[in-house]
């Protein structure tokens, strides 16, 4: 695992083997960067269930001002902390390390709103799309010019309509899919 672009290209990522952690592929995190590239630079992400950190920290390569990720599991924060040691990033972001809906809250009462929300639950907590969504779409963490994105499996649909968050387009990429959605 590697970054894409940016500052730090080509740099490898640390991650662990297993079905504990199925960290975004090379190939799909390039197919989100491409779509969204534009609009980084300066941008405020929330990477939620981040996992090993690639998506924010691949954020940050490319000018991301700011970067919230959002990690329950200590395994996983370690990882993420590794990883953003051994770039040599120390600022433009905040590792929350506690379960997505109370991060989430945190962040919504301190005023945080973000140009970019990724998330990518452990694949088999259906449950947690549709949570994680309707949360997003009710909360002030987002305007009408943030762009969602859920990673999912290509067997499982989370859903078109969260309240006011409605998906616009999908990308399916071999067993993954990437929905996005904005407040209508």
């Amino acid at each position: 695992m590697r970054i894409i672009a940016g500052q730090y290209r080509s740099r490898r990522l640390k991650s662990v083997p297993g079905a504990d952690l199925r960290p975004t592929s090379d190939r799909l995190r390039e197919t989100l960067f491409n779509v969204v590239a534009a609009q980084v630079p300066g941008s405020v992400w929330l990477d939620v269930f981040a996992g090993t950190g690639a998506v924010g920290i691949e954020a940050l390569s490319r000018g991301a001002r700011q970067v919230y990720f959002v990690e329950s599991a200590t395994s996983a924060v370690v990882l993420v902390r590794q990883n953003l040691v051994s770039l040599g990033i120390t600022q433009g972001f905040e590792l929350l390390e506690r379960e997505a809906a109370p991060a989430l809250r945190r962040l919504d009462s301190q005023g945080v709103v973000c140009d970019f929300c990724f998330l990518d639950p452990p694949y088999r907590l259906h449950g947690l799309y549709e949570k994680t969504l309707t949360f997003l779409a009710a909360s002030r963490l987002l305007t009408p010019a943030t762009t969602v994105i859920a990673e999912h499996d290509k067997h499982f649909d989370p859903g078109d309509r969260f309240g006011a968050l409605v998906r616009y387009r999908k990308h399916r990429q071999g067993d993954a899919v990437l929905s996005f959605y904005r407040i209508s």
